[in-house]
């Protein structure tokens, strides 16, 4: 394995474990389920991406090829992690889920 592609391996990893920490931490400390679902959807969604994408250097620079497994994983999640934060949302939004007083704009326009 050559030089560069274990530094790319290495800053995809790192770059990755960043924003799934920092997404767990929001998940974790944010005071409500709306500015709680950013967590999850937003950073760890790029922190599992990037580390997905790590995975396919290093096994495409060891002669294995590109998995496709992976690609599908990664389209997969960069897919269903919205519109299942969307649909969380609406839920909430109809169960009529309070809000902090700290929290921006209003769940439905009035």
């Amino acid at each position: 394995m050559s030089t560069f592609a274990e530094y790319a391996i290495s800053i995809m990893l790192i770059i990755g474990g960043i924003f799934t920490l920092v997404g767990a931490i929001g998940l974790a400390r944010l005071p409500d389920f709306y500015t709680r679902l950013h967590g999850p959807t937003k950073a760890t969604t790029v922190g599992v991406g990037a580390i997905v994408i790590s995975s396919v250097i290093y096994f495409s620079t060891l002669g294995q090829g590109v998995g496709v497994e992976e690609i599908l994983i990664t389209a997969f999640l960069f897919m269903t992690a919205p519109i299942s934060a969307n649909f969380l949302a609406k839920a909430a939004m109809h169960l009529e889920v309070k809000t902090t007083k700290t929290t921006r704009g209003q769940t439905w326009d009035q």
